[in-house]
């Protein structure tokens, strides 16, 4: 018999479907893939808890936004993630820029194709070359 609190036994007996990441709809798979890896480290996230205002209009109104892929509490940090082809990102790199203008107290890291595909290969993980997230 182990020495081990119940609950750290019961946490490593659990099934991958009981896992956040298994539980959450998510807008494309590259984010359930980096959602599941969170979990494998034992790292806390939301997902897209917040929408930023990037914005506004005329009458005040909100005029666009952006809402980052995950938030992580005990890193204080947002992290986006992009499969897209590097030069496709342009628009998303613009709106991370706006994003650190307006909101400089708050820290966000993106994620790019090559990096999320190093990492899911380091795991090996098939992502199946998923891209356009």
């Amino acid at each position: 018999m182990t020495d081990a609190p119940l609950e750290l036994r019961l946490e490593r007996r659990r099934h991958p479907a009981a896992a956040p990441a298994a539980q959450t709809r998510f807008a494309h798979p590259s984010e359930r893939i980096f959602a599941s890896l969170l979990d494998l480290y034992g790292i806390a996230w939301d997902y897209e808890p917040v929408e930023f205002t990037l914005s506004w209009r005329d009458d005040g109104a909100r005029a666009s936004g952006f809402r980052p892929d995950f938030w992580l509490p005990d890193h204080r940090c947002f992290v986006e993630l992009t499969t897209a082809e590097q030069r496709l990102v342009t628009r998303k790199n613009a709106k991370v820029r706006r994003f650190r203008e307006l909101y400089p107290d708050l820290a966000i890291e993106v994620v790019y194709q090559r990096e999320f595909f190093a990492l899911a290969a380091r795991h090996g993980i098939d992502t199946g070359e998923t891209s356009a997230a």
